[in-house]
């Protein structure tokens, strides 16, 4: 059977029509029941933008992304947590420790249970100041 390329050309229009609709629709009840807001916000992208540029040894704009991420509000504490350790381990890395710690303070008062991973906590630069302020936290929760 042989088809009529002008039924095949119909087709594809209307079904190009018809996704358009639907997606101007979608677009429509997204916004207006609120689902848009679930985007990421600026503070969980600097947060992610903080994450990449460290990885990619951008210490500095990790820093300043992170510091960001904080201070547009991360809603999540896991996401203040996280942007908190980073800090601190910029912070030592260049030899900050009093910061350093400070960052660790913050990121163990969110969450006292948090641990560093084995190569985390095996770091020469942080790892000592992270057991210290993991310690500390520990002594105050005693009192």
């Amino acid at each position: 059977m042989r088809r009529d390329p002008l039924n095949t050309l119909r087709a594809i229009l209307l079904a190009a029509c018809g996704a358009l609709l639907m997606s101007a629709c979608s677009t429509a009840f997204v916004r207006d029941t609120g689902l848009d807001k679930l985007a990421p916000r600026k503070a969980e992208q600097d947060l992610s933008s903080g994450i990449h540029a460290y990885e990619d040894g951008n210490y500095k704009g990790a820093q300043t992304h992170l510091q960001d991420a904080l201070d547009a509000g991360l809603l999540l504490n896991s996401d203040k947590v996280v942007a908190h350790k980073y800090l601190a381990f910029i912070h030592c890395a260049h030899g900050r420790v009093s910061p350093c710690r400070e960052e660790f303070r913050q990121a163990l008062q969110l969450d006292p249970k948090l641990e560093l991973g084995q190569t985390e906590a095996g770091h020469p630069a942080w790892g000592p100041v992270f057991k210290g302020a993991k310690a500390e936290m520990a002594k105050k929760q005693q009192k």
